[in-house]
């Protein structure tokens, strides 16, 4: 472009740095991004999002999560899905307060947590074993109108039984229905394991739902769930 007269436009470092991160060549991105501020070329919220989400995806978060604080002190705004990607970036750097100060500020800077946002914030509660947090935040996810997955479903009901929670996971299963949310086979298998004759669980198996109560009703279950 320069042999031809034409100067990259923000747009065109974009498109670099993008395809540079999904490449996984950072430090070419780093330095294109160098080359891009020393050109005199603005440097947009797309393009720090650009970079924000190209530095988490090639396990940069810690880089990453200075940045955006860097920025939050310059006031730059961002969606929703960047700040997705920042709050698992946070805990993945073990700042949890912080993963969780951001979620609660969403609100505040005028967006709307979406499902994902809810995903991120229960699977990492779920990796800390803060069973009550998981279930005040599904709990917040139902009432914003927010649909849980059915593997979410399922990797809660794992979690918990995994933790001897036996009631929250019964509490878990019940929304099990067959269309939106099925039970997963490792999920089955789990139940058939833990509530077996010989099971770790089976004295408590009164805790799950009726449908449940029968052992040979889990592969049933399972059966009609993915029928």
């Amino acid at each position: 472009m320069p042999c031809k007269g034409v100067k990259p436009t923000t747009v065109t470092y974009g498109i670099i740095l993008d395809g540079l991160y999904r490449a996984g060549r950072t430090a070419a991105a780093k330095k294109m991004f160098d080359q891009m501020i020393k050109s005199g070329i603005t440097v947009t919220v797309s393009i720090y999002t650009i970079i924000l989400r190209g530095l988490c995806k090639n396990n940069c978060a810690g880089e990453a999560v200075t940045m955006f604080q860097e920025l939050g002190a310059m006031n730059v705004k961002f969606d929703i899905i960047t700040l997705n990607t920042m709050i698992n970036a946070m805990y993945k750097v073990q700042r949890r307060e912080e993963a969780k100060g951001l979620f609660a500020a969403i609100s505040a800077s005028g967006l709307v947590p979406d499902a994902y946002t809810y995903n991120v914030m229960i699977n990492n509660l779920l990796k800390e074993g803060s069973v009550e947090e998981v279930d005040n935040m599904f709990s917040l996810m139902e009432k914003s109108g927010c649909a849980p997955s059915s593997h979410l479903v399922n990797d809660i009901t794992r979690r918990l039984l995994g933790k001897g929670e036996i009631a929250k996971a019964g509490n878990y299963l019940s929304k099990v229905d067959g269309k939106i949310i099925s039970l997963e086979d490792s999920t089955t298998s789990l139940l058939s394991s833990l509530f077996s004759s010989k099971g770790k669980y089976r004295e408590n198996i009164k805790l799950l739902p009726a449908n449940y109560h029968v052992l040979d009703g889990f592969s049933r279950i399972a059966h009609e769930n993915n029928s």
